[in-house]
Parts: C-alpha cells; sequence; structure tokens
C-alpha cells in the first residue's frame, strides 16, 4: 500500500524502523529510506542554483534543466547506496557501528538481502548514468568530463577519498563548482568561473554537515581506521573549522553585494543571523556524553551534523530565495 505520508518523513528525516515496519512499506519509500532521500534537497538545490545563473543568462532550458536535476539526484542517491554497501562489506558498519544509530541501514539491519540491494542500486545508477547519457549527446564537449568526474566521486567518495581525509574536500568540490558551475555549463553551453566561485557559498552547506557528522562519529571512525579530516584533525580544531566556514558563508554573500555581483536580495541569507548564537554555543563545546533532556529521540546520536543540517536547509532556502528575487528584478 503507497504510504505518501512515509514519503515526506523520509525526505525530512532518517527514520528508524523495525523490519515489520519495513515489509509494510511501498518500494518508493524503502528506496527513499535506503538512499537517504533527506540529504538530497542540497542537490536539488545546487541543480537549481546553476539553472537559476543560466536562467540570468538567458540561456535556460527546461527540458536539460529537469535532466540534470533528476541526474544529479539519483546520481547523489546511487553515491549514498554505494557508501553502506562498502562500508558494510569492509566491516565498518558492524557491531552498531554509529551509522547503524541514526536511521535504517538496510544491509547491516537485515532488511534487505543483497540481491536486492543491487537491484535498487542498479535502477538507481541506471537511471543516472541514462539521464547523464542524453546530456552528453545534447551538449558533449565538457560536459562528457564533467559526468567522468561525477561518476569519480560516486564510486570512489566512500574508499579511498574518505579514509584518507580526501572526503569533506570533495564534498566542497562536488556541491560547488562540479554540480553548481556543471547545471549552468549544460544549459549555457559555456563555463563560467564567476558561477563556480558564487557556487562556494552555497557548497559549503553541505561541507558543514559531512563535517559535522565526522566530528560525531570521530572516535568511532579513528578506531575503525578511517582516517575523515577531523580524525586526522582533532575534535576541537574540526569544531572550530565548521564554525568558520558558517562564518564565511555570510562573508561571502555580503561579498558579492558589495562587488556589484549580486543585488540586496542576496542579504535575506541575514535572516538567519538570529539562530546563529546558539549553532556558535553547541559548537564551542564538545559533544554531550550522553542525550540532552529534551533532544530528539529519533536525532541522537547525530549532534554538530543535526545542527548544521538546520542551519544548512535554513540557509540554502534563503540563499536561493535572494537568487531567485535578484534574478527578477534584474
Amino acid at each position: 500500500m503507497i504510504d505518501v505520508r512515509m514519503w515526506g518523513r523520509a525526505l525530512d528525516q532518517m527514520p528508524k524502523l523495525s523490519k515489520s515496519e519495513w515489509q509494510a512499506l511501498d518500494p518508493v519509500a524503502k528506496w527513499l529510506i535506503a538512499c537517504r532521500a533527506s540529504v538530497l534537497f542540497m542537490t536539488f538545490t545546487a541543480a537549481a542554483l546553476g539553472g537559476l545563473m543560466a536562467w540570468r543568462a538567458g540561456s535556460f532550458q527546461w527540458d536539460l534543466w529537469l535532466a540534470t536535476v533528476l541526474g544529479l539526484m539519483f546520481a547523489h542517491a546511487t553515491n549514498n547506496l554505494l557508501n553502506d554497501y562498502t562500508d558494510s562489506r569492509r566491516g565498518i558498519d558492524k557491531d552498531n557501528y554509529y551509522r547503524n544509530q541514526y536511521g535504517v541501514h538496510v544491509l547491516e539491519d537485515g532488511l534487505m538481502n543483497e540481491g536486492q540491494f543491487w537491484r535498487y542500486l542498479g535502477v538507481t545508477a541506471g537511471i543516472a548514468l541514462l539521464l547523464g547519457g542524453w546530456l552528453v549527446w545534447q551538449r558533449s564537449g565538457l560536459t562528457v568530463d564533467l559526468m567522468l568526474a561525477g561518476a569519480f566521486f560516486v564510486l570512489f567518495y566512500t574508499w579511498p577519498l574518505k579514509y584518507y581525509g580526501l572526503g569533506e574536500p570533495a564534498v566542497l568540490l562536488v556541491w560547488g563548482p562540479l554540480m553548481v558551475g556543471g547545471s549552468y555549463y549544460v544549459l549555457a553551453g559555456h563555463w563560467s568561473w564567476a558561477v563556480a566561485w558564487l557556487s562556494l557559498v552555497f557548497a559549503l552547506g553541505p561541507t558543514t554537515v559531512l563535517f559535522g557528522k565526522h566530528t560525531d562519529k570521530l572516535e568511532a571512525d579513528r578506531s575503525k581506521g578511517v582516517n575523515t579530516l577531523p580524525v586526522i584533525l582533532g575534535e576541537r580544531l574540526s569544531r572550530r573549522c565548521v564554525l568558520g566556514m558558517i562564518a564565511a558563508q555570510y562573508l561571502l554573500s555580503i561579498g558579492l553585494v558589495l562587488s556589484g555581483s549580486f543585488g540586496w536580495p542576496l542579504l535575506l541569507v541575514l535572516a538567519s543571523l538570529p539562530a546563529l548564537p546558539r549553532l556558535f554555543r553547541v559548537y564551542q563545546h564538545p559533544k554531550p556524553t550522553e542525550k540532552p533532556e529534551g533532544y530528539p529521540d529519533e536525532v541522537w546520536p547525530l549532534w554538530f551534523s543535526a545542527h548544521a543540517f538546520r542551519h544548512t536547509r535554513r540557509f540554502t532556502s534563503l540563499f536561493l530565495v535572494g537568487v531567485v528575487v535578484d534574478t527578477l528584478l534584474s
């Protein structure tokens, strides 16, 4: 039976389910949960931002944009599925590892066997490849290189990049120049360094979320030999890095307005400033050893990443609205 309410829940968070609850779900709901669809909004926003910049340049095409946004989202979903498969096969996600605690892990929780999992993965990756192939046929040129670069990160983010402190820089590159700049290229037919630099304002958001998650599970990763950047830098410096990246988002936005690249609507992101003192207080102290009173059960043990995620959703929404309004006014 189709459960649209569960679709919405899966798009908003990472639900924890029993085996009986899982078995009652429809295939779409299972796919949304398995591929962690709640984080796909960041990929949609990247493609939307690239599309808006193409619109400003008078080069927007609906068919190319829809293929781009769907292709990127299915590629991101493929990466999430491969991430779980790789870590499960390498033994990282065993013994109630951090990943198993904050959401469903379909392999470790025994909700899917490998055959079922590979069917989900095959369909997801197949759709991404078909859409990418169509875009290459339509645009060729740099589109081929962008697709190959995306495939590289999809296949090798989990291992070896994440294991050697390169996962966080990869996210900044992928959600910035590769996704936003690449979306613009597919629509406009030429590369724009101005769009690539703008994309970094947005890309810092997903990077803070990942940095926060890896700081949350720093000790668990260290014990498993997963040397993420927070493991290399240490917990205290990692917290400061996240605060620095968040501050950079606001400063870069203000800089874009002062330089004349964008108008005042981009300053809508400043509406998020009232929430910053609480966010900064969270990041100025180590993670609590136990779940604080009143903190949502479905979110714990995520702490730094959960706070960064809320800020990223708010900031990126305002950022996108600012770009839309500025585009309409200009």
